[in-house]
């Protein structure tokens, strides 16, 4: 590791001098990370000058060894050394979390961390920090939201069900209804509550800035033996859950193929170069809601290759969209009333599109039909555990 900045270098350094038993030699650490002794030497130096707990010390046939120095590290939450500067070096990506049981329960171990270390060695610990950011777009606030986590976490813990008051996007008023939680799952900056909602009968998700009250229960249940929450969104391009098993073919050109190739999608995907320089992408899924919004997001550099009813309606969201960039501005409104009387009041493209980038789903009413709101806040997952039809919780 050569070419490591000295800060990032000085981290391992400190990584490996810590995670070892008895620590180790000038040497060794030269080795490992192919640098020269004088360069390690350097690193030990301003690492002891920071205020860090390290020590030299001499063991059999005088031979140096560097450690963490067990007299100056004795933390109260039995964390070692190196995984203790991990947790505080890593406390910007718990700020989601921030006003919830799990925020404060972070927050208790870095005061324990930050009461084991000088004001000089946390001052050097925060430089690993500022080498890293996280952005914060489209993050939720959780701040105000402590009580309902804590309330939803113990009905999940203790198999109760939870009464929640919750008031969708498209809702004028609140409804408080029985949830049964199974777990939660943070997604895009958002957390989601998974859980069987005994008046539908079926496995939904609800968001949970969408929350106003949850107040756990005396009622029990009993936790289907087979579910588990990555089983249950295996199928899924985010947290929708749609039911279906569905294969989708996405070509994308030449100019953004890398990009799609440098990050794992979703576990179906299978990825195929062509000569050209373009890839065709090929997903598994429960449904095609969610993926629209991230095919468009590419705009002309991607194209759906099947199925047939997808590309259908991605060119039927296309042409919505030409269209209203076809005038000006002002006259959108008059545009979207006329388009609007035209096609029944609704367009369906819109529609799919506002649903896939608010993550909401499908649900079925009363009379068993199906009905699909332009945003629906309860997304009906599986019927079954783990993604088989079975059991519902008792």
């Amino acid at each position: 590791m050569p070419h490591e900045s000295p800060l990032t270098r000085q981290w391992i350094v400190l990584r490996t001098v810590a995670s070892r038993r008895y620590g180790a030699t000038v040497r060794e650490l030269a080795e490992e990370l192919e640098v020269s002794l004088k360069t390690i030497r350097r690193d030990l130096d301003a690492l002891q000058a920071a205020g860090l707990p390290l020590e030299e010390t001499v063991v059999a046939r005088g031979l140096k060894r560097w450690r963490i120095d067990p007299e100056r590290w004795k933390p109260s939450i039995g964390f070692p050394f190196d995984e203790a500067v991990a947790l505080y070096v890593a406390r910007r990506l718990l700020e989601p979390l921030a006003g919830t049981p799990f925020w404060n329960a972070a927050q208790s171990a870095l005061r324990k961390t930050r009461a084991t270390l000088s004001d000089a060695a946390l001052a050097y610990i925060d430089r690993f920090g500022e080498t890293f950011h996280r952005t914060r777009f489209g993050e939720s606030d959780y701040a105000g939201k402590a009580a309902i986590v804590e309330q939803l976490s113990q009905g999940i813990d203790d198999c109760r069900e939870v009464f929640v008051t919750y008031r969708s996007l498209r809702s004028t008023e609140p409804t408080t209804y029985p949830i049964r939680p199974f777990g939660l799952t943070f997604h895009r900056g958002s957390l989601y509550l998974v859980g069987w909602a005994p008046d539908h009968q079926q496995i939904r998700h609800w968001k949970l800035d969408r929350m106003e009250k949850a107040a756990v229960t005396e009622v029990r249940f009993t936790r289907p033996a087979d579910f588990d929450l990555e089983e249950h969104f295996k199928g899924s391009f985010g947290v929708y859950e749609g039911g279906g098993d569905v294969g989708v073919k996405v070509w994308f050109s030449a100019e953004v193929a890398r990009y799609v190739t440098e990050s794992t999608w979703h576990p179906s995907q299978q990825l195929t170069p062509r000569k050209d320089g373009s890839l065709v992408a090929e997903f598994q899924l429960d449904g095609t809601r969610e993926i629209k919004a991230w095919i468009l997001s590419f705009g002309r550099h991607a194209e759906v290759l099947g199925p047939e009813e997808l590309r259908g309606e991605m060119g039927e969201e296309v042409g919505e969209m030409a269209a209203r960039y076809g005038g000006r501005p002002e006259d959108r409104g008059q545009r979207a009333g006329v388009r609007g009387q035209e096609s029944g009041g609704r367009s369906r493209g819109l529609e799919d599109r506002d649903a896939a980038r608010d993550l909401e789903g499908r649900h079925d009413d009363e009379s068993g039909r199906s009905s699909a709101p332009p945003i629906a806040d309860e997304h009906p997952g599986r019927t079954g555990g783990s993604g088989r039809r079975g059991p519902r919780p008792s």
